[in-house]
């Protein structure tokens, strides 16, 4: 029995980390550039931007998914750092990526609790699960953040 697709997507890039990304019907576009840090001009995001962004999006919805079933409101945040490191196995690169969740007025236990449930259930998590080191844990909730 195959799974069922719920949804798909694509994305076409020209140029690489100097070029540009879009959307096959050009609904959404950006520049794709070179982080400063790695010799480029930076005008434009890179691809481990636009990762940290959908992952952190997907990641929070699966940990909205555990504070639903457990009835619980309070606000909450998701930080996600992706780290792009020298890979001395190939001379390429490879990621790392850190998770802080934050949740107002929650014990640190019970939104670490629900932050581990949200990195099972992840789509994203599942995906790097044993590919990349990713770290998760509760952190203080910053109002405006």
């Amino acid at each position: 029995m195959s799974e069922k697709i719920v949804y798909t997507t694509a994305a076409v890039n020209t140029g690489a980390r100097a070029g540009e990304s879009h959307s096959p019907d050009h609904s959404y576009e950006l520049n794709i550039d070179v982080p400063k840090e790695m010799g480029g001009k930076g005008d434009g995001t890179n691809p481990e931007q636009l990762f940290a962004m959908g992952y952190s999006a997907c990641y929070h919805a699966a940990l909205d998914h555990y504070k639903k079933e457990e009835n619980i409101d309070n606000d909450s945040q998701v930080t996600l750092t992706v780290h792009l490191h020298k890979d001395p196995t190939d001379g390429g690169f490879k990621l790392s990526v850190e998770i802080e969740v934050g949740m107002k007025d929650l014990p640190e236990e019970k939104v670490k609790d629900l932050a581990d449930k949200a990195h099972t259930f992840c789509p994203y998590s599942k995906a790097t699960k044993g590919n990349i080191n990713v770290t998760v844990k509760a952190v203080p909730y910053v109002e405006g953040k």
